[in-house]
């Protein structure tokens, strides 16, 4: 067993050791780097490197849709990063645990590892860990605030060396994103068709035509739906966080990012809210596609750059 533990431990060494070198390959990806394992499976990333010079700072993209995070091929899954590669960030698409085995509370656990891994291998990639902005869209969008919003400095007293690192991050942006999962469309055979009060659905960023066995994530108990609500942890130390939504959104109301807006700044919380006209979830023309880009982008050349 002692050699046995010796070996693994100087290959992750040498693994370490080499990451530096691949860093240095302009427009290279390192796929499938398991930041953690639950349930006996991986939990992994990939991080892409801009094609010219790197920046020194990092944007996480959280891969989720109705918190399911599905694989793609790097070579596909680059060119919806261009535009953050252009300008110079290294980008880590990360993956987790997805429903329908995984709720939305251990989704949230998964990318939060991956935050505190990010963090811990951040030199290893030549890029400052203070320096790491979240996003993602509708439910990678609700994890993107609940990393901004609910972060701490880690457990200095843990064995693992990932929980004991900060998962705190300087700037969000969240796409379209349900704010609040208190109550919340569960998945059932005989959900009902309407609902006498709709608004609740808006409030819990799903409305009653919204299809519920599409987010059996959201099965989990009660009293944990405070704790997944982002409209819930605003407070004055949250990092910059901008907010890109549709008014035409069906799926997610557009008021759900307009009562978050409204609770940033309430406690003085620089913020944004960029109002895609006439746009539905998830963006579907190119021009609604530019300008949630744009703004992106500008969002973390100002907050992760200082420009």
């Amino acid at each position: 067993m002692k050699t046995l533990t010796r070996t693994a431990a100087a290959t992750l060494i040498l693994i370490f050791l080499v990451i530096p070198l691949q860093a240095q390959e302009p427009g290279s990806v390192l796929p499938d780097l398991v930041y953690g394992h639950k349930a006996g499976m991986a939990l992994t990333l990939d991080v892409f490197f801009p094609d010219g010079q790197a920046n020194g700072a990092s944007v996480l993209n959280m891969v989720s849709g109705g918190w399911i995070s599905r694989w793609r091929a790097p070579e596909q899954a680059r060119q919806q990063y261009q535009a953050i590669l252009d300008a110079g960030f290294t980008v880590f698409s990360i993956r987790h645990g997805s429903s329908p085995r995984f709720t939305v509370p251990e989704a949230y656990a998964d990318v939060t590892r991956a935050v505190r891994f990010v963090r811990l291998h951040a030199p290893h990639f030549g890029l400052d860990p203070e320096r790491l902005g979240v996003y993602g869209g509708s439910a990678g969008g609700h994890l993107s605030l609940m990393l901004g919003l609910d972060s701490d400095e880690g457990d200095p007293n843990a064995t693992d060396e990932v929980l004991q690192q900060s998962s705190r991050v300087a700037a969000v942006v969240a796409n379209y994103p349900p704010v609040d999962l208190r109550q919340r469309a569960m998945a059932s055979t005989d959900f009902p068709a309407t609902l006498p009060d709709r608004g609740l659905f808006f409030a819990a960023g799903i409305v009653p035509d919204a299809a519920a066995e599409r987010f059996v994530a959201l099965e989990f108990e009660d009293d944990l739906g405070a704790s997944v609500s982002p409209i819930l942890h605003v407070s004055s130390d949250d990092p910059p966080t901008l907010l890109i939504h549709g008014n035409a959104d069906a799926l997610v109301d557009f008021n759900n990012s307009e009562l978050i807006h409204e609770a940033f700044l309430r406690s003085g919380v620089e913020t944004g809210l960029v109002v895609v006209e006439g746009a539905g979830h998830g963006f579907r023309t190119e021009e609604d596609r530019a300008q949630a880009s744009d703004a992106l982008v500008g969002w973390f050349e100002k907050h992760l750059l200082g420009r």
